[in-house]
């Protein structure tokens, strides 16, 4: 028989640290569960710089890990938003197909939801998706009706005060520097304030289990942990801008380009706000540092040098460079021009009043990536000893991150002997 932890740590305050904890002092309650983040408020990086979409699971490889938990979810968010008065709008997504050469990619879509079991989607002609959306333009649509939007930062400060209901404690302006695995138990040792990369360190405790989910920081608190480095973390921002007001009613739901398997990202896309406000966006591009989400210093924002040269410095960065040269050529359009940036979400919706659009928030996406300079699509979840670590949760992490907290206690449970 296993022993039950007494002493559990979880690293990182986003919405999938926050509900990994949660789900923690939930199924062991006479544990003492203890959420470390660096920052003051939780959900203060990917999950408060996000366009708050629910994901139905159209586009992920059937069976894999990201289809299982997208689906199982959003089941989860709809129970929870609904018993704990959160507002969760379903307001449909359309997929849409600009032209005959994207209609065989849309299809292949199409039967990849249908796989995953999406609910009620289906193929719309011209006339049809401007049933769903007046606005739109294209030549066939996909329709998921029940995709919705939320705002992600209330349903992580929910799951925060729900740990601590249950017994847990939220460590803030904690920044977990290293972690020391032993043999029947984890070290957690903290940066000193105003340290940023020194070896010094405050000595946190030690823990019978411990999991981290760490973002954009996974890939430096696994080597200064002395696990493996890859997967690498390279940061890539996305900018949003934004149309309220009457602007804002040329759009009705969410709008979608057809993914292009020539590009490793989506395109500007067209997202209801749950605020009711009408986001354009995001674009992506390299970005300078890994937590510089300041527009104000010029088109490709703040910088951190440290984090520059790491990026630079990893061979898989320049293999995925030279491998997407026409990618990076699209998203410079738009990274520089916010004429262009418009002018790309006017392909769908061309009634849309450019003029009463605005630069809005900037995210920084935690883009997994090989040393052959392949993107890691996946969740990758790894553990050694009684440490586990997330080292890749992309979208649609938010969406599944209920179903990742259990998926991942589990795994850590096993390590326990």
């Amino acid at each position: 028989m296993r022993a039950q932890p007494q002493r559990i740590a979880v690293v990182g305050g986003g919405i999938i640290g926050t509900a990994v904890a949660r789900e923690l002092a939930l199924r062991f309650e006479d544990a003492t569960v203890t959420l470390f983040e660096k920052e003051s408020h939780l959900a203060a990086h990917q999950t408060g710089h996000n366009s708050g979409v629910v994901h139905a699971g159209l586009y992920y490889e059937p069976g894999s890990l990201k289809a299982r938990l997208c689906r199982s979810g959003v089941e989860k968010i709809i129970r929870y938003t609904a018993e704990n008065g959160i507002p969760y709008e379903e307001c449909g997504k359309l997929v849409v197909a600009q032209d005959t050469d994207e209609v065989d990619r849309l299809e292949a879509i199409f039967a990849r939801a249908q796989a995953n079991g999406v609910p009620h989607v289906k193929l719309l002609d011209r006339n049809e998706m401007r049933e769903v959306e007046p606005g739109v333009r294209g030549v066939l649509a996909l329709h998921s009706p029940h995709t919705a939007i939320i705002d992600y930062v209330a349903l992580t400060e929910s799951l925060g005060r729900d740990l601590e209901a249950a017994g847990g404690l939220i460590r803030y302006d904690s920044e977990v520097a290293r972690l020391d695995t032993l043999s029947s138990e984890v070290r957690v040792r903290l940066a000193l304030p105003g340290a940023k990369g020194s070896s010094v360190t405050e000595d946190a405790g030690v823990f019978d289990l411990v999991v981290t989910c760490a973002g954009l920081q996974s890939d430096r608190l696994a080597v200064a942990s002395g696990l493996e480095q890859d997967p690498r973390i390279v940061p890539f921002y996305g900018d949003y801008f934004v149309a309220r007001g009457e602007a804002a009613e040329a759009v009705r739901g969410l709008i979608y380009p057809v993914p292009d398997p020539a590009y490793p990202f989506l395109g500007v896309h067209l997202t209801r706000s749950i605020d009711g406000s009408l986001l354009l966006g995001p674009n992506a591009f390299l970005s300078l540092g890994r937590e510089k989400y300041e527009r104000k210093v010029g088109p490709i924002g703040g910088l951190d040098l440290s984090d520059l040269g790491r990026t630079l410095g990893y061979k898989g960065f320049w293999k995925f460079a030279s491998q997407n040269m026409k990618a990076a050529a699209r998203e410079a359009r738009t990274a520089l021009s916010p004429q262009a940036f418009i002018a790309e979400a006017q392909k769908f919706v061309p009634e849309l009043d450019a003029s009463a659009v605005v630069p809005g928030p900037r995210g920084v996406r935690a883009q997994a990536m090989n040393p052959d300079g392949s993107l890691v699509d996946d969740f990758v979840i790894t553990s050694r000893g009684r440490l586990t670590q997330v080292r890749n949760a992309p979208s649609p992490g938010a969406t599944s991150s209920l179903a990742i907290a259990e998926y991942v206690v589990d795994r850590a449970v096993e390590s326990l002997r």
